[in-house]
């Protein structure tokens, strides 16, 4: 229960409610809100009710579709998830003093590193941490900070610098860009390439939204040439780039990982670069809040102990994972 006082009364409310108003806020649904806070539909709008009843005010204008908030209801809303926050980091604060690791815990993942490094930890985690109940979910980096800062991710594994003010970042490995040259290509017969043998518009890129394409484009950014193909390809699969190279279709870039997994045939294929590498850093992201840390670090640590022994590039060159300007 919170008591605010002011000049002329007394309000009071509980952070169950103020969770309810954040569930609104998120799912612009009253209904879709019960749903995700396990009540009734009637239940959480009564509640929300009494919320804005004690202040005075309407936080949501109903009469729109989806449901919006008011001027003053966003205000209320942003000072909410202060509140809620600070509440949960009390817990925190317990659960750290009794050394405690569990509980849920909700973990955002690039789709360019999900796939190879999720394996990598995620039995022996859970294996040495059975009572933290992940939730992870594969996002697009603008979607990883926006769930961050609104406190719908706990933490989250993406490419960085990110730069963002309110996230704090800690690398836990940086991982070097390979090239996919078929045979026949024109540098096929090199041992090791440069960024100047290549050209951008014959690089097959992965789709808008990928981080690891913007990486490409920060990599040959110096590059200003006309498209000499009569097609344009972009796919979210690095398995579809590598067949189409294949074909004959021009060459494509892969996060090391990924080569890792290969046919042994295709890793014939594959090109590293000279020193400095061209590498992307990988880094666990989360709120300066540093809520759940102590799960956090435990994450930390797991993925250290198994990617230690897969990447021991040392010489590398990060490539900015932002778009390019």
């Amino acid at each position: 229960m919170i008591v605010f006082i002011f000049a002329s009364q007394i309000t009071i409310m509980t952070i169950t409610q103020l969770q309810y108003v954040l569930a609104v806020a998120e799912h612009k649904n009253f209904t879709l809100a019960a749903d995700k806070c396990f009540v009734t539909q009637p239940t959480l709008s009564m509640q929300i009710q009494k919320v804005e009843e004690e202040l005075n005010i309407q936080i949501f204008d109903r009469t729109k579709k989806p449901i919006q908030l008011t001027e003053i209801g966003l205000k209320i809303v942003n000072q909410a998830k202060n509140i809620v926050n600070e509440a949960d980091r009390m817990k925190d604060i317990v659960e750290q003093q009794k050394g405690f690791i569990g509980g849920e815990f909700k973990l955002g993942i690039i789709p360019t590193v999900m796939p190879t490094l999720l394996p990598m930890f995620l039995n022996t985690f859970v294996k040495k941490y059975p009572k933290v109940k992940l939730i992870i979910e594969e996002l697009n980096t603008d979607d990883i900070i926006l769930r961050l800062k609104n406190g719908n991710l706990d933490a989250a594994i993406a490419a960085t610098p990110l730069n963002e003010d309110k996230l704090k970042e800690i690398v836990i490995y940086y991982e070097p860009f390979v090239a996919y040259i078929p045979e026949k290509h024109r540098i096929a017969d090199k041992k090791e390439i440069e960024v100047s043998d290549l050209n951008l518009d014959e690089i097959l890129l992965l789709q808008d939204g990928h981080c690891f394409r913007d990486g490409i484009l920060n990599l040959c950014k110096n590059q200003d040439v006309a498209p000499a193909n009569n097609f344009q390809i972009q796919s979210g699969s690095f398995e579809t780039l590598i067949k189409l190279a294949d074909e004959g279709l021009g060459l494509t870039l892969l996060p090391y990982l990924h080569t890792l997994d290969l046919k042994e045939n295709d890793k014939l294929k594959l090109k590293h670069f000279k020193d400095p590498k061209p590498a992307r850093e990988i880094s666990l992201i989360f709120p300066k809040t540093e809520l759940k840390i102590q799960i956090i670090d435990a994450l930390r640590q797991s993925i250290s102990g198994v990617i230690r022994g897969a990447i021991a590039f040392q010489n590398v060159e990060i490539i900015n994972p932002l778009p390019k300007k």
